[in-house]
This record gives structure tokens, sequence and C-alpha cells, in this order.
């Protein structure tokens, strides 16, 4: 089997986001990974600027997409995993732990008629579950403390470990959200870091400074080396401590609210009204202002 694949990355400059398409050189069948739908919260509207570049290198390279896989439903951007899966005919694919996510959030939007079986994908994977891709394997790793649902998925040296870690000089993603654990995020970050030396692990976010190019991309042995918050050396209750107090300190994502109602659906706008057009709701007064 062919051993690593090739990686290419695309950073949305708004969210911060990174998307990714790999593939096995051998067979030219790959997949898509975390892929961003545009949202102008100010007007309202959705767009596919992202979605079409990507589309546009997977038809120039010849890739043979099988998959387009959420890593955890986002709180940060829209997903465009159904556009884009139907216009290359690909599978879709997301932890099975999108169903706890699904029932927290559907009670917080007071919308019980949202099926919350996960049926919205084509299939939900389960930790340590394997699938195929060309001759890559593909490997699920259970990775929660960001979100109930998060998974890494590793093919050869690369593992796609969403928001867990940041590069290693910003340290780690936060674990704040309504289902989120600083305790289980470390459990995962360690697991993350028990992978080979050499293993390259692609992150979800980065937000470089003024005339700093966004990165994406550091070695198990880097993170394990430099990252500020889990470096060999620093404890579990040392980073439970600093990442809840790094916590407590930030703001919701301004998309959050309208971007879960989107993404617990799998990348899909809330059913059309009467009208024919789809409306976000937004919980007054459930979340603390910060």
């Amino acid at each position: 089997m062919s051993a690593n694949p090739i990686v290419k990355g695309f950073w949305d400059k708004p969210t911060g986001s990174w998307q990714y398409v790999f593939h096995d050189p051998e067979t030219m069948k790959g997949a898509v990974v975390d892929p961003v739908w545009d949202y102008d919260h100010q007007a309202g509207a959705t767009g596919n600027g992202n979605a079409e570049k990507i589309l546009d290198y997977i038809r120039e390279t010849r890739i043979e997409v099988e998959w387009v896989l959420d890593t955890h439903p986002h709180a940060d951007h829209f997903s465009s995993a159904v556009w884009l899966a139907e216009k290359l005919g690909a599978k879709r694919g997301i932890g099975e732990r999108v169903r706890k996510v699904q029932s927290l959030w559907a009670g917080i939007y007071n919308t019980p008629d949202l099926p919350q079986d996960g049926s919205q994908w084509d299939h939900l994977f389960a930790e340590g579950e394997t699938f195929t891709i060309g001759n890559l394997e593909v490997r699920v790793m259970l990775s929660t403390g960001h979100t109930l649902a998060s998974i890494t998925y590793v093919v050869g040296d690369a593992a796609f470990v969403h928001d867990t870690l940041m590069m290693p000089e910003s340290g780690t993603s936060r674990a704040d959200f309504p289902g989120g654990s600083a305790a289980e995020l470390w459990d995962s970050v360690r697991a993350i870091l028990d992978l080979p030396a050499e293993t390259r692990l692609f992150i979800g976010h980065d937000y470089p400074g003024e005339g700093e190019e966004p990165r994406c991309e550091a070695t198990v042995a880097e993170h394990r080396a430099r990252n500020k918050h889990v470096k060999d050396g620093i404890s579990r209750e040392e980073f439970i401590a600093t990442r809840e107090a790094r916590d407590a300190t930030l703001p919701l994502p301004k998309l959050m609210l309208a971007a879960l109602q989107v993404n617990i659906r799998g990348g899909r706008k809330p059913e059309a009204e009467g009208n024919g057009r789809s409306y976000l709701k937004i919980p007054l007064d459930y979340f603390e202002p910060r």
C-alpha cells in the first residue's frame, strides 16, 4: 500500500480555517477534509468561492474524490460538504458522536424535529475504524475535547487533527463550547502525540499576524518539542489550568450560532419556509456575554 498521501491545503482568511484535499499518488483517488462554505454574516449570504477553488484543483489534478470528510460540526464556518459531495459524486462522513452534538444543539435551538441520528451523512465513523482510499488506509481516532464528536483521520504519515492543536507557537484549540472539556482535549492531544515522530499533523486553523503567511503543518516531533501548551514536560494539570484560564477570556466565535444550525444538518440550510427561503434562529440570552 502507498504509505503517504499528497496533501494540498486551502486557507480561508475570513475564518482562519484550513481545508484539505489528500490523495493517493498511485491511484489518484482521494478525499476532501473540512471544506468551507462561504457566509457573509452581515448580508446573510452564502457562497461557493472556497468550494469552487477546491473543485478546480481536483479537476485540474484529476483526482477521483471518494469521500468528503468532516472532523466535527464546526462553530466558526459553514461546511460545504454537501455541495462538494454532490458535484463530485462522493460520500460524506463524520464521527458517530455527532449524534450527541445534534441532540445538544437541537435543545439549544429548540428544534426537536431535527433528526438526531446522524442520517444527514452517508457514514458515521467509530473510534478505531479503518477504510481505504485507493491504496491508502485511513484510521479514525476519537479526539474529543474541542467538541463531543471530534475525530482525527490518520492517513499514512499524515493526520488531520482539526481543532485540537494549533501551530506549536499557538498551542492548542479551545475547549469551552457546550460539550467541550479541557481534560478530554489533553487526552486526545496526547494520543495524537503518541503517533510516530515524523507524522505530519494538519491543523484546522491558523491566524497569522500582519505580514506573516498562514501555516498548517508541523510534525509530532515539533509539537512535542515546541508546542507551548503540550510540549514534553508539561503536566495534565498544568495544561487544564492554562487552557481553562485562556478559554475564559475568549469571545464566542461570531458565526457560532449561525454555523452550527447548518453544520448539525451536515452542511444544509434549515428547511425552507412557505416563501421558499431558509432562516436561522438565534437563541437569545442562552449564552452569557464575554
